[in-house]
């Protein structure tokens, strides 16, 4: 974690239009075409630049545009679940994309297509001797990541606010090799990269060849667009110090980061998937009336869907998979699964309901159309993991401070920041046999966090601790309630389900292989909740009543939510 750092007047303009750009620019595919825009090129080639990171730094001469005499190791392959792959960028240091892959191991057997995330339940990271060498979570996808919404926050936990801030914290971090005491030294060699490039190496030429310098100022061209960034974007990164240039490279990362959204139509309607395809051959609705709530939109749905009688189902007549091996369908288990999904109880769960099955209550958590409610709740994956190594009941039993011993004690219990250096993160930290106490709570980190001292993102971190309870009146949430802190403990950010196919393993803890273990984990899950066995149980999550023969209709409507995508 990073506290922000005020930028100077040149970049506060500047990211002023940057804003303003990024509103006339429409969402573009992520594979480089001669439709996508300048400033999105620039954001692709600094998502995939390699010498920002600590090791480049290290082993690098005065010389940046010198390629490496070796690479770190933790390039030479990419981590899977299973057999690791050839590594796309061994040679090199990391980058933003070693994590956030798309196409680099298409066509590569046990590889294949991304949804800007990688293979791994959790990522490796390069080893500073400090016992880190994996992400404390799973990596989270980038597609439809930065839809808008209200209450923008970003990662599992809500520590960022917006995509800059995110690409900040991550260039000078943990992720890129960075320790927390070197972020000063990590700022000024990033922007000596962006000033010292000269274009020569084989990323600047995938882009045109020009330099950073000369691309920023509107002097060179970025191919295969044929054309510079906009007017209002250039700068002149020799006038600027460190700190500017490097949150121009993230402002450009987040204008890249925006443009990773699923097929729309004129008016912002999704319609990659097959369930796209269906909603529309049988004159369902798309997406909410002005207005209308994601679930209440839902809730309109559902009531249609449920009422369908000679349903139009979707064939490969209709669409084709290229980069997904599976069949363009939507037919009568995709059905079935869909109704599952948006079916929530009329009260409490009663035996009868169980033994019946086929109430998801999904879309409390996950409403169409963009599948997430961008909430936090707890879903039991920290207590599922954590009990695993240690034991039924571990978790419940574990001791976690309140707010104001919390607080008195930030190196104690709470991860690193700029302020707090070698604070140890004991509760953001993936647990292992033989250390019982390491865990992670997700947004209990960073609600009253002392070293994130804004009123109001504190407060909507508040009141969005006070949603995940479904409560009413929860306002504009508190900057530091003891209560609300018990209720964050192991609520993390929900995920979006389109492309899921692509996005695997599944959860923060990235513990479940297959969309089927997720769906037996919710099984059991809410039968822990039920029964007043889950820490913090949310009560969406005993409102859940599935059979193990909902399964594969719930699997195959999930499937139908994925699209070509590259």
């Amino acid at each position: 974690m990073r506290q922000r750092v005020p930028l100077g007047f040149g970049v506060r303009v500047l990211a002023g239009a940057l804003a303003v750009g990024m509103l006339a620019t429409a969402p573009a595919a992520a594979d480089p075409t001669i439709k996508t825009p300048a400033d999105v090129l620039l954001g692709n080639r600094f998502l995939d630049e390699t010498r920002f990171a600590q090791f480049f730094f290290a082993h690098v001469g005065p010389n940046v545009n010198e390629p490496l005499a070796h690479g770190d190791p933790v390039m030479d392959v990419t981590a899977t679940t299973g057999t690791p792959l050839p590594g796309p960028f061994a040679g090199q240091s990391i980058s933003c994309r070693a994590c956030h892959l798309d196409v680099q191991q298409k066509g590569v057997p046990g590889g294949g297509s991304r949804t800007y995330t990688d293979f791994a339940r959790r990522s490796p990271i390069p080893d500073r001797g400090d016992g880190q060498v994996l992400t404390v979570r799973n990596s989270q996808p980038l597609f439809n990541a930065s839809l808008a919404r209200d209450s923008f926050f970003l990662h599992f936990d809500g520590e960022f606010t917006s995509g800059e801030d995110l690409s900040m914290a991550t260039l000078t971090g943990r992720n890129f090799g960075w320790l927390p005491g070197e972020r000063a030294q990590a700022i000024a060699h990033i922007a000596r990269v962006v000033r010292d490039d000269d274009g020569s190496d084989a990323l600047a030429q995938k882009f045109g060849g020009g330099s950073y310098r000369s691309i920023l100022l509107g002097t060179a061209n970025l191919e295969p667009a044929n054309r510079p960034i906009p007017q209002p974007l250039r700068v002149d990164v020799m006038l600027l110090g460190d700190e500017e240039v490097v949150y121009v490279v993230a402002r450009f990362l987040d204008v890249y980061m925006r443009s990773l959204v699923g097929a729309q139509d004129a008016d912002g309607a999704f319609t990659g998937s097959p369930y796209d395809v269906f909603l529309r051959k049988n004159g369902l609705p798309t997406q909410p009336q002005r207005r209308e709530t994601q679930n209440a939109y839902a809730r309109r749905l559902r009531h249609l869907v449920e009422k369908l009688r000679a349903p139009a189902f979707v064939s490969e007549a209709d669409g084709h998979f290229t980069l997904h091996d599976q069949p363009f369908v939507f037919g009568a288990v995709e059905l079935a699964g869909l109704r599952v999904f948006l079916r929530a109880p009329r009260g409490r769960v009663r035996p009868a309901d169980l033994e019946r099955g086929g109430v998801g209550n999904c879309a409390t958590c996950h409403p169409p159309p963009t599948f997430t409610d961008f909430r936090f709740h707890n879903t039991g994956a920290a207590q599922d993991e954590y009990d695993g190594i240690h034991g039924a009941g571990s978790f419940a039993a574990l001791a976690v401070p309140d707010l104001a011993t919390r607080n008195a004690d930030v190196d104690a219990y709470l991860p690193p920041t700029t302020a707090h250096p070698d604070a140890n993160g004991r509760f953001r930290a993936v647990p292992a046999a033989g250390h019982p106490g390491l865990t992670d709570l997700g947004l209990w980190n960073l609600y009253g966090h002392p070293d994130f001292p804004n009123v109001q993102q504190q407060q909507a971190r508040g009141r969005a601790i006070c949603l995940s309870r479904r409560s009413t009146g929860c306002g504009r949430g508190t900057v530091g309630s003891a209560r609300l802190l018990e209720q964050a403990i192991a609520l993390f950010k929900t995920p979006g389900l389109r492309d899921l196919s692509h996005s695997g393993p599944y959860l923060h803890t990235g513990a479940k292989d297959t969309l089927e273990d997720v769906i037996g984990f919710y099984r059991t899950s809410s039968a822990l909740a039920r029964e007043g066995r889950m820490r913090n149980a949310p009560p969406a999550l005993a409102r859940i009543a599935l059979t193990p023969g909902d399964t594969t209709p719930l699997a195959a409507f999930l499937r139908a939510l994925d699209e070509d995508f590259q």
